[in-house]
């Protein structure tokens, strides 16, 4: 018997599954919009590392809503991509020194504290968390069938 779509989507095991990746994006959307007064100095000219935050929390809001309310592939991809994308950055900015691009700043800042240790973990949790969804709605799916489409 193949399920609905929305039946695969509210399969308890990812509800609890949407819950968790969502309780990360915001987390790491909290703790961005805690530390962007801190960083707001950093290139008064440019968009200014605060900005960057305030923008990485809005992001991580919205694909966080969005997967809360749909629970599709694409939903999961989206949280994925943004989760992990953060992780990227805040592991960059700690270990290697980039020089200002453009309008962004400099963003190198060698030292863990509570917060940035957070919400790295918040980032990289939800973003292994959402792939795994992401892999198991295209396994619970209908098998694809191995004989060419007929055409009407």
């Amino acid at each position: 018997m193949i399920r609905s779509a929305k039946a695969r989507h509210n399969a308890p095991g990812l509800i609890v599954l949407r819950i968790v990746i969502v309780a990360c994006l915001i987390v790491d959307a909290v703790i961005h919009f805690q530390l962007a007064g801190n960083y707001d100095k950093s290139a008064p000219g440019g968009i200014g590392a605060g900005n960057l935050f305030r923008i990485e929390a809005v992001v991580a809001i919205i694909s966080a809503l969005y997967l809360l309310l749909v629970g599709s592939r694409r939903s999961y991809a989206v949280a994925a991509v943004v989760a992990l994308s953060a992780f990227a950055a805040v592991l960059l900015s700690r270990y290697v020194e980039l020089p200002p691009l453009g309008p962004i700043p400099a963003m190198y800042e060698p030292i863990w504290f509570a917060q940035k240790t957070a919400t790295a973990v918040a980032e990289g949790l939800g973003g292994v968390l959402a792939i795994c969804g992401f892999v198991a709605l295209g396994r619970s799916g209908p098998k694809a069938s191995k004989e060419p489409r007929r055409r009407a």
